[in-house]
């Protein structure tokens, strides 16, 4: 199998996205996926407004479609009054709103987030869940990455849960809590109150 430039072959498993291999259909794959990062990395110069046009122009999506779905997310993520600043006086909680608004552009299907609610207030923090929920609920996926496991409980259908880079423990909420365990007394039990190296 030939690997596209800077691309690490896994050493065991595949990726599919919507039917297709990451690996060996890169771009198609990559067109049916969101990534909000927990670093939001936004060109100080632009505004949010130009760095979402710039994110819809890397995926080829055409200007009236482009125009028409930047507001929409503007207004989805409660940053109208904001687009127009440049980004260098955007806090870290609007730069991220603007990155989770960049990563629906193009209507993908899968949205990986990594640690989302980092730097949110807590008005922002139930935005979020709830875009990411209407999302699942519109037959979307998320997949979640997050040390915060009230988040993981409050969001998430099922649950993975990895200590010292392995998968200790993989299912639905109610098959990895016993009784009446939260998630982080589950956590606990699991890696025997471990810190996770």
């Amino acid at each position: 199998m030939k690997l596209a430039a800077g691309l690490v072959k896994p050493s065991a498993g595949r990726v599919l996205i919507d039917g297709h291999d990451i690996l060996t259909e890169p771009l198609v794959a990559k067109k049916e996926l969101g990534f909000i990062p927990d670093n939001p990395y936004i060109y100080e110069t632009l505004t949010g407004r130009e760095f979402l046009h710039y994110c819809a122009g890397l995926y080829k999506m055409d200007l009236k479609t482009t125009i028409e779905k930047v507001a929409y997310l503007l207004g989805l993520f409660q940053i109208t009054d904001w687009a127009d600043r440049r980004a260098g006086q955007y806090s870290h909680g609007m730069k991220q709103r603007i990155v989770m608004a960049s990563a629906f552009l193009h209507d993908p299907k899968v949205i990986l987030v990594d640690e989302p609610m980092i730097g949110l207030d807590p008005a922002a923090m139930r935005l979020v869940k709830k875009v990411l929920r209407d999302f699942v609920d519109k037959g979307g996926a998320v997949f979640l990455s997050t040390h915060t496991l009230i988040d993981a409980e409050e969001l998430c259908d099922r649950v993975g849960i990895i200590h010292r880079g392995k998968m200790v423990a993989c299912g639905r909420l109610d098959e990895i809590r016993h009784g009446d365990e939260n998630l982080e007394e589950a956590y606990m039990s699991i890696t025997q109150g471990e810190n996770a190296l």
